[in-house]
């Protein structure tokens, strides 16, 4: 018998009163309990708010995500303790892999990303500086800053790692503490791994609670610092979503819930095509990974009108060659649902189901785990043969192995029974026709989380319907919650604060740590190609000599490079260009002549120039003008503890001092 802590204000806290038993899937006895009435939950925001957050807030953007990837490399160590568990959730190994593995395979995606996408910094700039003065001196910058508070988090009981960890990554990279809150059938997994966590000694304090079992009365204390994301069924949302306190604190609250997502078979995919052999493979997954206990599991398959005899019989076929049973049995391929409420539940949805279908596939009361205490049912397929006066197959979701066949006469009534659904976090469309892939794209994308659409091009590569990514939002409209979660550094927003800021450029650098043109300028020291990373500043400035640019010049550049375009060798056909004054000097000249004019020849610290971003040209230039350049430092990121990348913003003037180009350059220097 495992009791099932939470870890409340630093301190492991086992059940007590209000505490629920826990049955295993596999053979329904009772394994745990989990759950303490006697929480302190206004402390516990306390301590995420008082401790956890301004010591995660103390960290740069780049420090927690080394942070992140520390403890994904650790989880990473432990995993098989993870997957032991597991099993009495009814989970095989290929559906632990999903979530135990695909959670830690999020939380180094985020690591990565806050690595590269967002600054070294405690701010995040969202946006270029906005000009709000005509002389320049006053200006507008979106900046995001870290919430204050805490991130609670109630998570749905099929995922008890990815679950927990696609949320907590985003909340950590942030700079906001959270509070985990499973679901109380599987939270013995979650806990193991916030175990794990804890004990690797890589967390600040507070930055990560656990709630197991319920929690009381915390939402009705948290405030317009927190942030609520809840995981689970509709009717669980509207009622946490319709708290007073959330409503009249603006508590910020998302939403992932019901979907009754849907695979179309596109009019191309007939039998024999590789789409046909896919679509058919992707459904059957879908109905039985986590013996389709997925927010995203296809539950509506929509199929040509003359393809849907076909398809119910390959669908049927590889459905009767799926093994069910004992999960810690190799040769199981799916396994039981989480409970026998859950069962319970599943079947009473099928029969609502069965009302408007006929089962096709899969008798609950006679297969070979019909006699079993565990939460076992088989994979059931259902053909709706009028999907049009049909309501039940678009409104309710079985949430286990159950999914209906319908079929469509046009592509348009393919889409029209998409949107039926409402919202949903996912549809799919396998087609090798891309008027299809557009005209599904426009006409059910406003439905829709993610379109996911596969052929025999991408089949190798693709990660299936049924797998959020965390660089690609998933969530969905209207019945899928209106929620939004991961898509990259999308996601770590949702747990920050976007402020306007106004000021003078010399303001706005101050606060992004970013230098913003018209600010101060340091011209005054050695050439910065001399001078090692650690030396730069923010407005280091090189002002070069001026070079004029000759027709010979032009003429050499043009023969050498093989772009003879007309603008630079036809005087007559550039005047007649509206943007010529008459032959001018090729832009890449002009940068060439630019690296020449500010490029220090000598061995130092710029190790490399890795690349230049956002070049524009202004005014074009003539033989018999002049050019200089003024590179000053813009921006600095430490890569690794030898060198770090310097950004340059480049601006190019002529002997009129009016701006012909501008761009950003970037060089790796040595610390």
């Amino acid at each position: 018998m495992q009791h099932v802590h939470s870890f409340a204000a630093g301190q492991w806290i086992a059940p007590g009163a209000g505490a629920r038993s826990i049955a295993s899937a596999i053979t329904g006895d009772v394994i745990a309990d989990a759950g303490n009435d006697a929480l302190d939950v206004q402390a516990m925001l306390a301590h995420g708010r008082d401790v956890g957050g301004p010591a995660l807030r103390a960290m740069t953007f780049h420090d927690r995500a080394k942070m992140l990837k520390a403890l994904a490399l650790h989880l990473r160590e432990h995993r098989t303790a993870l997957y032991d568990l597991s099993y009495d959730t009814g989970a095989t190994k290929s559906d632990h892999q999903i979530d135990v593995d695909g959670g830690i395979g999020t939380m180094l995606v985020y690591a990565s990303k806050g690595r590269r996408d967002l600054p070294d910094a405690h701010v995040y700039l969202d946006g270029v500086p906005e000009q709000l003065g005509r002389a320049g001196a006053f200006m507008g910058q979106h900046i995001c800053t870290p919430l204050q508070g805490v991130a609670v988090h109630i998570n749905a009981f099929n995922f008890p790692v990815w679950g927990m960890l696609e949320k907590l990554a985003p909340t950590l990279l942030a700079g906001l503490p959270a509070i985990i809150k499973p679901a109380t059938a599987t939270c013995y997994v979650t806990e193991a791994c916030v175990r794990l966590m804890l004990d690797s000694g890589l967390l600040p304090v507070g930055a990560l609670q656990l709630v197991s079992g319920g929690l009381g009365d915390m939402l009705d204390h948290v405030d317009c610092q927190d942030v609520v994301t809840f995981t689970g069924s509709a009717d669980t949302a509207l009622k946490l979503r319709g708290n007073a306190n959330i409503l009249s604190n603006s508590v910020r609250f998302t939403a992932e819930q019901d979907s009754l997502n849907a695979s179309v078979l596109g009019p191309d995919a007939v039998p024999g095509t590789p789409e046909f052999d896919l679509f058919v493979k992707e459904v059957q997954r879908e109905m039985t990974a986590k013996a389709g206990q997925k927010c995203t599991a296809i539950r509506r398959i929509m199929v040509p009108q003359a393809q849907e005899q076909a398809v119910i019989e390959a669908i049927s076929a590889r459905l009767a060659n799926v093994t069910i049973g004992d999960p810690r049995d190799a040769a199981t391929g799916m396994g039981a649902l989480v409970s026998a409420a859950q069962k319970r539940d599943v079947l009473d949805k099928a029969a609502a189901i069965g009302a408007e279908a006929t089962r096709v596939f899969g008798d609950p009361d006679d297969f070979a785990m019909s006699g079993s205490k565990g939460a076992f049912v088989p994979p059931m397929l259902f053909h709706c043969a009028d999907p049009d006066t049909a309501t039940r197959v678009h409104d309710t979701e079985a949430f286990g192995p159950v999914s209906t066949v319908m079929g469509y006469r046009d592509l348009d009534h393919a889409i029209a029974l998409l949107n039926r659904g409402q919202g949903s976090l996912v549809a799919s469309v396998i087609t090798h026709d891309g008027d299809v892939a557009r005209a599904v794209a426009k006409g059910a994308g406003a439905f829709h989380g993610r379109i996911y659409f596969n052929n025999r091009d991408s089949m190798a590569e693709a990660t299936g319907h049924g797998a959020p990514l965390p660089h690609m939002v998933h969530g969905g409209p209207g019945r899928a919650g209106g929620g939004e979660e991961l898509g990259g550094s999308r996601a770590v927003m949702h747990y920050m604060q976007r402020t306007a800021i106004q000021g003078s450029p010399d303001i706005l650098t101050a606060i992004g740590n970013r230098w913003v043109p018209g600010a101060t300028e340091h011209a005054d020291k050695p050439h910065p190609f001399t001078r090692v990373y650690g030396d730069l500043e923010l407005g280091d400035t090189f002002n070069s000599p001026s070079r004029e640019i000759t027709l010979d010049d032009i003429e050499t550049f043009a023969h050498f490079t093989g772009d003879t375009f007309y603008a630079h060798m036809d005087d007559a056909a550039a005047k007649a260009n509206p943007f010529f004054p008459g032959r001018v000097a090729h832009g890449y000249l002009l940068l060439s002549f630019a690296a020449g004019l500010f490029v220090q020849p000598d061995p130092g610290p710029v190790l490399a120039n890795t690349g230049l971003d956002n070049l524009r040209f202004m005014k074009p230039v003539q033989a018999g003008d002049s050019i200089k350049v003024r590179l000053s430092v813009k921006l600095k990121t430490p890569r690794n503890d030898e060198y770090g990348e310097v950004r340059w913003h480049v601006t190019l003037t002529n002997q009129d001092d009016e701006q012909v180009a501008e761009y950003e350059l970037l060089t790796m220097n040595a610390f």
